[in-house]
């Protein structure tokens, strides 16, 4: 059992909490990823590490309450306890050796993209950091993208605070201006991610993805996380999460992604909560 020690609303929709898992802490770095499960019956749900503490042996998740089993944990507090807590899976953002990069965040994705910003600027490279949201109400991170960022840029769809506009528009500005990246990193939705691509595939920039299909076991086993890239099958917990950009199929990753919503939407609607049934039962 996993114990929650730290529980922050970061907006109406997305939630960071701190996990007790030292063993984890120890071994985790930027770029790879966890699996959890809030009890025996629940499902196995993959996010990405959004920071760690090795001295007190935390590791910290945010995430958005949008399916069943995020809703359920975002349910629980400090002090409750999540049955399963895996990790760390995948492979850590290679970030040796670079000496310009450019990390864009979209949403939710901007707390995977900051530990990864972190290690870019501690491995000595000069970050450019591009984030956007719908709107200013959403936004999360900002100071913390301060500290590890030489230039960040915020963008919102509504104009509501920073530029208005897509985090493709100041990218393609950096580009045509003559920026030399070493490497771009984009980190939240899927059409994000596929038009940062194109937007840095005419200027020859090696541009990464981090991508999170769908997930059962995490060991590459199951194969539900496959997606093809340049023409290979991969998967995403044991090649990734990360892939070249530009030679990933978005079509097939978008289109396996949206298979079991139907189910989802079903399951939410339906379900009963076992502890309230049990309640009723010791009543009766």
């Amino acid at each position: 059992m996993f114990q929650i020690v730290r529980k922050k609303e970061l907006n109406s929709a997305v939630t960071l909490m701190d996990i007790q898992a030292p063993f984890i802490a120890k071994k985790a770095k930027a770029g790879q990823f966890i699996i959890f499960r809030i009890d025996e019956q629940g499902e196995r749900v993959p996010l990405t590490i959004a920071g760690y503490d090795r001295e007190k042996g935390t590791v910290t998740i945010i995430f958005q309450k949008v399916g069943f089993a995020t809703k359920a944990l975002g349910s629980l507090n400090e002090g409750d306890y999540i049955r399963d807590f895996v990790g760390p899976l995948g492979k850590p953002t290679p970030v040796e050796g670079k000496k310009k990069v450019c990390v864009v965040g979209g949403g939710v994705g901007c707390a995977i993209a900051l530990p990864s910003a972190a290690a870019f600027k501690e491995a000595g490279a000069e970050v450019t950091v591009i984030i956007g949201f719908r709107s200013k109400d959403i936004v999360i991170l900002e100071d913390e993208f301060k500290a590890v960022a030489d230039n960040l840029i915020m963008m919102t769809d509504d104009g509501s605070y920073g530029r208005h506009g897509l985090v493709t528009q100041p990218l393609q500005e950096l580009l045509e201006k003559g920026e030399q990246f070493d490497e771009v990193l984009a980190i939240g939705p899927v059409p994000m991610m596929k038009f940062v691509c194109k937007t840095t595939e005419p200027f020859g920039v090696h541009t990464s993805v981090s991508l999170n299909p769908i997930m059962v076991d995490g060991t590459g086993m199951c194969g539900g996380c496959r997606v093809t890239v340049g023409g290979e099958t991969k998967f995403a917990c044991v090649d990734g999460p990360e892939f070249d950009g530009h030679k990933v199929d978005f079509a097939e990753l978008m289109s396996r992604n949206s298979l079991y919503r139907g189910r989802e939407a079903e399951v939410t609607e339906k379900h009963t909560c076992r502890i309230e049934n049990m309640g009723k039962k010791l009543i009766k």
